[in-house]
């Protein structure tokens, strides 16, 4: 215990205190290291942050080794300084040749700034993503169908990057997809991973069109190895299946000018007892928001 505490006394008061401090401030090179040092903690997260973060250290580690070999003159603040300084250097040529590895085609660049990164997704999560569709883009050529009804089987799902897609069933119109929207998320939905369905619903292209599919089995085995991927596309899939149903909304009308609202399938039966009843929202077949309510009469047929 002695030795302990004989220890940490000469830690502490072995050294002479500082009585006297310099008068003159330390050269332009010393002050330079130091705010480069404060500029680049300020780096983001990702690849450009990361590259951000490397390149200001790095030059603030240089500066600071150039400031102790001409004005210290003193060998290990140089050595450390330098050894830090190339570190951030090799770790700067790393991030960089990342980043140029995963570069993508010009359909799915504009595809990741539109989606994937307003939601904080990194280029490596995306590449799982691209590599998992073989990173192709298909057409569909104008007034060619992807599904038909009672006919096509739900074995992939689709992401529309460019033109329109006509939805219809039994020859009636539903609603139309637009692109950064699914084709087949309703379908997608109402299906467990070991099921099998076929489309209640004809998808037309009106106009020229290109989109990403991504095969089940394939989307499922990505799934299960990364769940984050899962979580996002389950997010992407509701939102999408909840826009289907609002366009579906738009569309219907209950007597005397009322807009049918899908939230409250049970409050205009009761307001206005005079109209058909409608039928209520969790009747409708799971996950298929396509399905026209019964009751309710389309404002554009």
């Amino acid at each position: 215990m002695g030795e302990n505490a004989s220890f940490w006394e000469s830690l502490i008061y072995a050294h002479p205190t500082c009585t006297t401090w310099k008068q003159e401030a330390e050269g332009s090179i010393y002050h330079l290291a130091s705010i480069l040092f404060v500029v680049g903690f300020m780096g983001g997260s990702g690849f450009f942050g990361l590259l951000y973060v490397f390149s200001l250290l790095g030059l603030g580690f240089l500066c600071s080794s150039v400031w102790a070999w001409l004005d210290v003159c003193a060998a290990d603040i140089f050595s450390w300084n330098f050894i830090l300084f190339a570190i951030c250097f090799v770790q700067f040529i790393y991030v960089t040749y990342q980043v140029r590895s995963v570069s993508f085609d010009k359909e799915f660049q504009e595809l990741y700034s539109a989606l994937f990164q307003p939601l904080g997704i990194s280029l490596t999560v995306y590449r799982k993503i691209v590599l998992c569709c073989d990173a192709e883009v298909v057409t569909l050529e104008k007034e060619h169908c992807y599904a038909m009804q009672g006919k096509t089987p739900i074995d992939k799902l689709s992401l529309l990057v460019s033109g329109r897609i006509r939805v219809t069933v039994d020859g009636e119109f539903l609603h139309y997809i637009f692109p950064l929207q699914f084709l087949d998320s309703p379908e997608w939905d109402s299906l467990r991973p070991t099921e099998e369905g076929i489309f209640q619903v004809t998808l037309t292209a009106e106009t020229d069109c290109r989109y990403v599919a991504w095969r089940r089995k394939k989307l499922y085995l990505l799934f299960a190895k990364h769940r984050f991927i899962s979580r996002l596309f389950s997010i992407l899939i509701g939102s999408d299946i909840a826009e289907k149903l609002y366009a579906l909304n738009d569309r219907v009308h209950v007597g005397k000018g009322f807009r049918y609202d899908i939230r409250l399938p049970n409050f205009y039966h009761v307001s206005l007892p005079e109209t058909p009843p409608v039928q209520p929202s969790h009747h409708l077949q799971r996950g298929s928001p396509r399905r026209k309510p019964v009751g309710v009469t389309n404002c554009g047929s």
